[in-house]
Order: structure tokens, then sequence, then C-alpha cells
């Protein structure tokens, strides 16, 4: 049985069925025995908890009876209540309680904390903290003793909050950590350590002036409710946020590594100085050369912005420049509107990166060698702040590149004294890898030749070595030697065309896997079909092993260095998976795995989007990054071999998923792909498909599509209800608002009703759409009555999005009624959902909005601010039409202030600097010449002239 008290007080069967405890005073009586678990409890202490200090007469008697009956209660064969000449014994193992086990949990947590293994401690204290369902003894709050445990229990979880928050911030703060924290700063205000907690994740996603407001509002909490300072630890934070140290702690955006780096010293100083001198470095050498590790720990050396881009998972080069923006937290569109036809999302990168400071490491290049080579070229000459550091197997070719070849670690010469082999990388490494397999391995004067013939005819390559070293886990050191010279002279006689060093990698990457037995081979040639990486669940679904075997293998491949295990997710490193990838095409499973892989990410993808509308969003949200390459890999490879059903169901599957992380262009090149094998008319079955492909393809400019007519007749096409309702939205956007107006959305939503039967989300979106309408139309009561119930609907759903677009909504039309606090009001709630969603660019778009009903209030200073922070956020989010439009609002300030000349300069750069090409359209043009014109009547009329309110 497991016991639960961290909520309403529970007893479960190991099958999860609950057990019916009884009323309050029997669900008391347990909650007291579990709060000592497997200790006696006396008879005195359960009496004055069960009735207080006035306990009835015959008291003994009556917990006696309540003893019996809870007796009763539990299952008999648990005999799980003790009598004991003290008292009475819970005989359940204190682990069975949830309370215990959280404890036990946290404090595991914390020493993974104190001792700096960040992502273990978050692991460890998200389990502990999934323990609870409630408060502590929520439903026994007043028995005797419960209410100082109860405290003391949640006193722990507030611990251990902070706690995993902490090592949250340490692997990299986001918008949920900083949502998370908000809230637990307004629920348990005058705890200092959350509200630092906040100050540095604000700090560190680059928001220091909500950082330094939050520290000034715990100064007055702490005045007006302690009469105290904020303590020395607080006034650091705040400190550090003015200096921006946290900041630059946050942007050293580097993937965290399991293993000590070993050697390669003077290539460090190479790289270092190049950094210092050249803005293209790329380290070069065959695979397993440990080219990406050296990138790595050169970069994390640096001062100042670092962003890892990974592309090894890429399968098309022409992905290579979306990888930059994802791994930047760049989109190319906002989650309101569609990206601009025809806009590639190197402009976006273009623009982004023009001012700022950063080095750039792209990893892995070699496969996309052109496109990375071509992205490279484009920002080093449009960026002058930026510098690359790439990796790869050959250079990329471009002018100026400085290369830094590698080969194998340092080996000791023939006539090096055995004492001395220490001072040398490749033999340090072996020493280092064997012991994490082997810990009483060391090098000694018995073993040391043949260490060093190991190094010797491995070339000294980190792989091959870490490979090696590995096998000490089953083999003496002797016949791993000895195995090796066998492979070696075998393959001494094969072909000669590839190069020493790569015969060399090879050589001991099939040595490996020749010693993988028959199970761990069959399962390391599966996973290959992964890109990115694969969770527990998904290798154990795809590879299609017995669950026994299957976990046996996997941790026999873990073991042996053919496998990694990061983050809860399983990677080969390239150079192997390009060797079993071999072997699986050779078994002939190619063709089952692709399947395999499809299906189990189709049925993801479907579950993630049903998520995608409820309060769950930013969890699900995570899981679809986490697996982006993997839903990918599985659309292009159902597309490349014809298979238009399932690609046409991935497209959409994922077609909410690509609008809430502002992937349109990425979208837009699948679902045309998908449109070519389809053909120009929907295939039976797959209408609600083939629709959502022509929409998402029309989103960045296709070319020619299939015609699909009006919203009404999509709808009346679908033979069932859409099992992707966002469909609805994209119609919209794809077709232009209904002609009728808000009648005519009316009906389109009373034949959808009729078709889905009632759907919260649907519902609000359609009461959405009338709001618009009826707000562009004029009728403001009732589009605030509309968007009204569809805020209502949307938060009833969960759904952060729907949520946000409505508040943005309700903010304009207030405004527009004449209510600019009201409307302010609006926006910032908006604003927040759309940090939540992770859309800068969206927060730039609203706060130039809420900058625009402040200026036509006339409140030039908060207008000022809006128009500052929008241009800010949209230049280092790559977002020049959101550039132009703040720097007008700041021209209409400085022009109401009487700052002609500062109004003319912005007023001329937002027409220049924004408006270049087809980012902006013609009407914020013509706002900025209306703006100019006032700004030369004024300086005709001189100075003392009042300026003009009008367009304002």
């Amino acid at each position: 049985m497991r016991f639960r008290i961290l909520g309403p007080t529970q007893v479960l069967l190991a099958d999860g069925h609950e057990i019916p405890v009884g009323g309050p005073r029997l669900r008391a009586l347990l909650a007291l025995l579990l709060l000592d678990a497997g200790r006696v409890v006396s008879a005195e202490r359960l009496i004055d908890g069960l009735y207080g200090e006035h306990p009835p007469r015959g008291a003994a008697n009556a917990l006696q009876s309540q003893v019996s009956r809870l007796r009763q209660a539990l299952p008999a064969e648990h005999n799980a209540v003790e009598f004991h000449p003290a008292g009475y014994r819970l005989a359940v193992d204190p682990a069975d309680v949830d309370a215990y086990r959280f404890e036990q949990l946290a404090e595991v947590g914390r020493r993974a904390l104190a001792d700096g293994e960040w992502p273990s401690a978050a692991t460890v204290l998200r389990e502990a903290l999934e323990l609870w369902r409630g408060a502590a003894l929520a439903d026994v709050a007043d028995v005797g003793g419960a209410p100082a445990q109860a405290a003391r229990l949640n006193e722990l979880r507030l611990a251990a909050m902070e706690d995993r928050v902490e090592a949250e911030l340490a692997l990299g703060a986001d918008a949920t950590l900083v949502a998370e924290l908000r809230e637990l700063v307004v629920a348990h205000p005058l705890r200092e350590r959350s509200r630092g907690q906040l100050m540095r994740a604000l700090s560190a996603l680059g928001r220091p002036a909500e950082a330094l407001a939050e520290f000034e509002d715990a100064r007055r909490t702490l005045a007006e409710h302690l009469g105290v300072d904020p303590s020395a630890a607080l006034a650091a934070i705040h400190l550090a946020v003015l200096r921006g140290e946290e900041r630059a702690a946050a942007e050293q955006a580097l993937p965290s590594q399991l293993t000590t780096f070993v050697g390669r010293e003077a290539e460090l100083e190479r790289v270092g100085e190049l950094l210092g001198e050249r803005r293209l470095i790329t380290l070069t050498g065959p695979g397993g050369a440990g080219k990406t590790r050296l990138a790595i720990e050169a970069a994390g050396r640096l001062d100042g912005e670092v962003r890892f881009v990974e592309l090894a998972g890429l399968a098309d080069g022409a992905d290579v420049p979306q990888a930059v923006l994802s791994a930047l937290g760049l989109r190319d569109a906002g989650l309101r509107a569609p990206a601009e036809p025809g806009r590639h999302p190197t402009d976006r990168l273009v623009e982004a990166l023009a001012e700022r400071r950063l080095l750039l490491v792209l990893d892995n290049c070699e496969h996309v060698i052109a496109h990375a080579a071509r992205l490279t070229g484009r920002l080093l000459s449009a960026c002058p702040a930026l510098r690359v550091l790439a990796t790869s197997r050959e250079p990329l070719g471009l002018a100026g590149e400085a290369l830094c070849p590698l080969s194998g670690l340092t080996l000791p010469p023939p006539d090096a004294p055995a004492l001395d082999v220490d001072d040398y990388a490749a033999v340090r490494l072996f020493a280092q890898r064997a012991a994490d397999v082997a810990p009483d391995f060391t090098v000694t004067s018995a073993n040391v030749e043949v260490v060093l013939r190991i190094c010797r005819s491995l070339d000294g390559l980190p792989l091959a070595i870490e490979l090696a070293a590995a096998r000490l886990r089953a083999l003496p050191v002797a016949e791993v030697a000895a195995r090796l010279d066998d492979r070696f002279r075998l393959l001494s006689v094969g072909s000669r065309a590839s190069s020493p060093r790569h015969r060399t990698l090879r050589a001991v990457v099939e040595w490996s896997w020749d010693l993988l037995d028959d199970t761990e081979r069959r399962l390391a040639r599966r996973l290959t079909v992964f890109a990115g990486g694969a969770t527990l669940e998904a290798a154990g679904r795809v590879s299609g092993l017995p669950t026994a075997e299957f976990v046996d293998a996997l941790t026999g491949l873990v073991d042996k260095s053919f496998v990694e295990m990061s983050g809860g997710r399983y990677r080969m490193l390239e150079t192997v998976r390009a060797f079993a990838a071999e072997r699986l095409a050779e078994a002939g499973e190619a063709d089952q795995l692709r399947r395999a892989h499809a299906a189990y990410f189709l049925e993801f993808a479907w579950t993630a989007s049903d998520h995608l509308r409820r309060a769950e969003q930013l969890h699900w949200l995570r899981r679809l990054d986490a697996e982006r390459d993997n839903l990918h890999a599985a659309l292009r490879r159902a597309t490349a071999a014809g298979d238009g059903s399932e690609a046409a169901e991935m497209v959409a599957a994922l077609s909410f998923y690509w609008w809430l992380r502002g992937m349109r262009g990425e979208g837009a090149r699948f679902a045309a792909d998908v449109l070519d094998v389809l053909g120009s008319e929907a295939p039976p079955g797959l209408v609600e498909e083939f629709a959502l492909c022509v929409y998402n393809a029309s989103l960045a400019g296709s070319g020619h599509l299939p015609s699909l007519g009006t919203q009404g007749s999509v709808i009346r096409s679908l033979d069932r209800p859409p099992r992707q309702p966002f469909l609805l939205y994209l119609s919209g956007i794809s077709t232009g608002p209904p002609s009728g107006g808000a009648e005519h959305v009316d009906e389109l939503m009373l034949e959808l009703r009729r078709l889905v039967g009632p759907d919260v989300w649907i519902n609000a979106l359609g009461a959405m759409g009338s709001g618009s309408a009826q707000m562009w139309s004029g009728r403001w009561d009732r589009a605030n009555a509309a968007l009204v119930t569809a805020l209502d609907g949307f938060r009833s759903a969960g759904d952060r999005w729907g949520s946000m677009i409505t508040l943005g909504a309700l903010g304009e039309l207030t405004a527009w009624q004449g209510d600019p606090e009201a409307a302010s009001a609006h926006m910032d709630q908006a604003m927040g959902l759309a940090e939540e969603l992770g859309s800068a660019v969206d927060q730039a778009d609203m706060l130039r909005t809420r900058g625009e009903i402040r200026l036509r209030a006339g409140h030039l200073a908060g207008a000022r601010d809006d128009f500052a922070a929008a241009l800010l956020l949209a230049q280092r989010s790559g977002a020049p039409e959101f550039v132009a439009g703040a720097r007008l609002g700041l021209a209409q300030v400085a022009r109401l202030r009487g700052d002609l000349v500062e109004a003319r300069r912005l007023s001329e750069e937002a027409l220049t600097g924004g408006l270049t090409g087809w980012y902006v359209g013609e009407a914020t043009r013509s706002e900025i010449m209306l703006v100019l014109e006032q700004i030369t009547e004024a300086e005709k009329a001189g100075p003392g002239a009042p300026p003009s309110a009008d367009g304002a």
C-alpha cells in the first residue's frame, strides 16, 4: 500500500486503486499514525489528537473502537495497525508514505544543488514536488499536532521549490520560470530568496528594468510589514543586476558536459587568440577528434554572449537559418499575424544581429556545408559585431576564415620514461575514462606499456580512446590491447582510400560494435532512426524490443560509450550513429524503423496538439521543442517516401505548434512539399489535412496553390469534426475576414457547432472572431460582450494564446472607448502571456500599442518608456516592422514635447531604417510622412508655438 498526506489523506493499492478510509475522525487517526509511520504512537497522543483538550468519558475505549474500524478499512492481509503496550503502530515502510518520500528526495536534491550537480538536483526536486496534491494534511487540519506538522511540511515544500528554481536558474532561465516565480512572490511576498531568484531570472532574460522594479517592491513590502531593509543577499543581487552580471552569466548558452576536459592546451590557447583577432574560426578534423568539445570549452572561457547551434540533426541544409533562429530564441513571425510574404529567416537574423555582440558556435557543419557557409558569409558581412566559431570536417571556404586543424591528443615519444606518461593528454584521457568504468584502474609500471600501445594504435583520437577505455568494465587492459592489435592487423589489408585517421576511428568503432551482444547491436542500429536523441519511452516504443531486453541493452550501450544519456535523453555521437546506420540498412530494417518512428511521432504530435489548447500548454510546447528534430525528420521522410497521407497528417498535427513558435516559413516549406505529393485536390478522407497544407503553405507566400474557397465552404466540406480546430483560425488568416462581417462569423459558428457540438475552445475562438468583426464595424458594446465571452472561454480552457489575442483586442477597444487605464491593464496582461509563450516580437508590438494608447491620453512619459522598450525588443528580435513603429512613436513624443530636431531625426530613421523593402505597409509610411509634415509646420511656426496633437 501507498499512503498520501500531502493533500487529502489517501490510501492506494499497488495498482493505484484507492481504498476508502471513512469519515473525518478515522482519516485523522490514520494521519496521526502516518506522521510517525513505523513507530509506536502513545494512546495519550492519539486521544489528544482526536478529541483535543476535553476528551469524552471512556476515550480509551473510543480510541480502541476507532483503531478497530481503521483495521477493517485497510486490507486484512496487510495487518497494518499493531497494538503495543505503549500505544499503536502503523506497520508500514516510511518510504510508502508520500511525506517521508518527499523529505528524502528533497534532501537528495539539496545535496546535489550544493555540489553543483544542477541537472540531477532539478530532476530529483521535481520528482519530490510532484508528490504534492494540495496543502499538507489538508483534510485533518484541526487534529491535535497536525497544524504544526503541516506548517513544517509546507515550509519544506517552499524550500524545495526554491532549491529547484535555483537549479533551473543555473541551467538557464526562461519565461516559464519567471511566471512561476511571480506567482511564488505574490503568495509569499516576504520571502527574499524567491524575490532574489525572480530578479536574477528577469535579468538573465534581458529584462533588468523589471528586475530592479522587483527590488523596489521588495524594499517597500519589507519596510511596511517588518520595518526592515532588504537583506545583504538581496542587496547583492540588486548590485549584480545593475552591473549586468546575471545577464552575462545567462548568455553563456552552451551544452553542459558530463565529463572533464582533457588536454588540448595549445589548441585552446590558439582558438582564444584567434577569437580575439578574427571573426570566423573553423575547427577542422576527422570525426572523433573532439572538435565539438574543444569549441564548447573555448567558447565557455570567453566573456560576453555565446549561442550554440547544433546542426548534426538537420537533414536538409535549408533548415540551417531556422536552427540558428531557434538557438537565439527568435521567431520568424509573431503570435497574432502571419509572416511577411517572401521573407526568409536569414532576413530576421540579419536584423536581430546587426548591432549585437555575439559569438555564434555552429557545430557539425560538414553535412550542410554549403548552406552553413552561405549563411555565415551573409551574417558576417551584415553584422559587424558578430563572430562565428564553426566545427566541420572541412573548411567553410570563406574569405578571412582562420583554420584550426585537430588531430589526435599528444602521445609520448617512443623513448619517453614510463614515469612521465601522465604528462601526455592521450594517456590522461584513457586513464580518466577507464577509471570511470573501473574505479580501481590506474596507470602503473606494470601496465603502462599496454596503455601506451593502445593510445598509439588509436592515433590519440579522443573518441577512439573513450570507446576502448569503456571496455575495461568487462576486459583486462591487456585483453583490450590484444584485441585491438588483432583488429588492426585484419584491417591493414583493406582499402587505403580513406585517410589513416578515418581508418583508425572506423576500426575502433567496428571493434567496439563486434563486442556488443546481438540485442545491443539490434538496439544500436535501430536508435539511428532518431534525430536529436530520444526519450526512454520513444526509444523503447520505436525499437520494438521486449521491455526487459530493451532496458538491459540500452544500459549496456551507455556503459560502452555507444550512447550518451543527458537531460533524460539518449543520443549517439554522429560518428557512431553513421556506422550504426549502415548496419541498419544492411539488416533491411530501415523502412520498418522509419514507419515505426513516424507512427510514434505522429501519435505524439496529435497528443501534444490537443494539450496545446489547455492549461498544460507551456509544458507541451517544451516537449514539442525537445522533439522538433524527430517530428520534422518523420515528416520529411514520409514526404520523400511519397506517403502523402502520413505527411499531411503530420502537417495538420503540427500546425498550431508552428504558429505558437512563429515557425511560419519552415511550416510553409513542409506543407508545400506535401502538396507536391498530394496533388491539386484533397484525397478521400484527407479534406482537413489537405486544407491545412494549403493554408500553411500560403503563409509564406508560396507559389500557385489549390483553391479551397471560403471558410464556410471548407467547414461544409468536412465529413467529421476537425481534429485540428486551429484550422478555423488559419482559414481566416489565409482567406481574410468574412465579407458579411460579424453576422457571417456567427453563421459559420452555427455550422461548426452542428458539426462538432459544444467545445469551449472553439466557442471562444468564434466569440473572438465575432467580437473583432463587431469592433471593426463600430458596434463597441456588442464587441466588448463577445470579447469578454471569448476571454472567459480561453481562460477556462487554459489557452494563453487565445487569451493574449483577446486581451489585445480588448485593450484596443477600451482605448477607442476612451478608457486608457483599462486599455493599459488589458495590454499588460496580454504582454505577460506573450512573455510566457516566448514571443518578444508580440511584446514589442503590444508595448508599441500601449505607447500609442498613452500618447493619445497625453501620458507622454509613459508613452516614451513604452516606445523605447518596444524599440529595444524589436531590434533584438530582428523585427524591423516594429522598429519603425517604435521610432515613429518616439518621434511623436519628441514633437509634442517641442524637441523638433529629435522628432525629425527619429522620423527619418523610421522611414529609412525600418521600411526598407516590404517589411511594413504603406500605412506606416504614410503616418511617418504626416508626422514629418507636422514637424515642418512646427519649424515654420517657430519657438513658442503650441504643438499640434493631430495624428498622435
